[in-house]
């Protein structure tokens, strides 16, 4: 395959000659990319057809296009980063700036860096309480947990919320799949390991050491959370 910047920056020049910037992003940047990494790319114009959303192939590399104006840009990274979880953000304050028209790419990807830098909306108290109450209900349905599959499936969902229970607790970005593991291990790489490797255990029908790992974990918020939970 091409160089993917130098993709990257061909298929925007080609597709959007009007550009004001373009970013592109992603793994395939990194040296986490692999044989299926895709060209994930920014683009913000003026008008149609931005906005817009679409998946293609270009000369032999998938490829994301998130096209924009000015204005939705701003609209997706205020309603991400209420959802404490903000993609948009991430791809461009650490993408690769491939067309800057106007300084609007260097202001955007300045505003990136620094609002990734503050954090997320911190948790108030009834969120917290809920988090607290919902992971320990899991954990219950866990040691109570005879069924195999049912097993897996409850294992994997601990996994999720156990991981997003840290990240909320000490103001971190949260994350979606392979982000989530890699956000949760760039916050606390111990905790990251413990779940990680006590879950497969857990799938693998041994749910002693996960069980334990999740009651650490509610221990960072104040402990399990059941008996008087309430909301009014």
């Amino acid at each position: 395959m091409d160089d993917p910047v130098i993709t990257a920056r061909e298929l925007v020049q080609d597709r959007f000659p009007t550009a004001r910037a373009a970013f592109l992003a992603g793994s395939v940047l990194t040296d986490r990319r692999t044989p299926t990494s895709d060209l994930d790319i920014v683009v913000l114009l003026d008008g149609p057809p931005a906005p817009s959303r679409e998946s293609l192939m270009y000369r032999g590399w998938p490829v994301e296009l998130f096209v924009q104006t000015e204005t939705v840009w701003h609209s997706y990274a205020d309603q991400e980063t209420a959802k404490r979880s903000s993609p948009l953000l991430s791809m461009c304050a650490d993408g690769r700036l491939l067309v800057d028209a106007d300084g609007l790419g260097a202001s955007l990807q300045d505003e990136a860096r620094k609002r990734l830098a503050a954090g997320p909306p911190p948790l108030s108290d009834s969120e917290r309480e809920y988090q607290r109450f919902f992971l320990t209900d899991l954990l219950d349905d866990l040691r109570g947990c005879t069924d195999p599959a049912e097993r897996v499936y409850l294992v994997s969902h601990m996994l999720q919320r156990a991981s997003e229970f840290v990240l909320l607790v000490g103001g971190h970005w949260l994350g979606g799949g392979k982000w989530l593991s890699r956000r949760l291990a760039a916050a606390d790489p111990g905790v990251h390991r413990a779940l990680s490797e006590a879950a497969m255990q857990a799938i693998a029908g041994d749910t002693e050491d996960f069980a334990a790992v999740v009651t650490e974990v509610l221990d960072l918020a104040g402990g399990p959370l059941w008996d008087g939970y309430a909301v009014r």
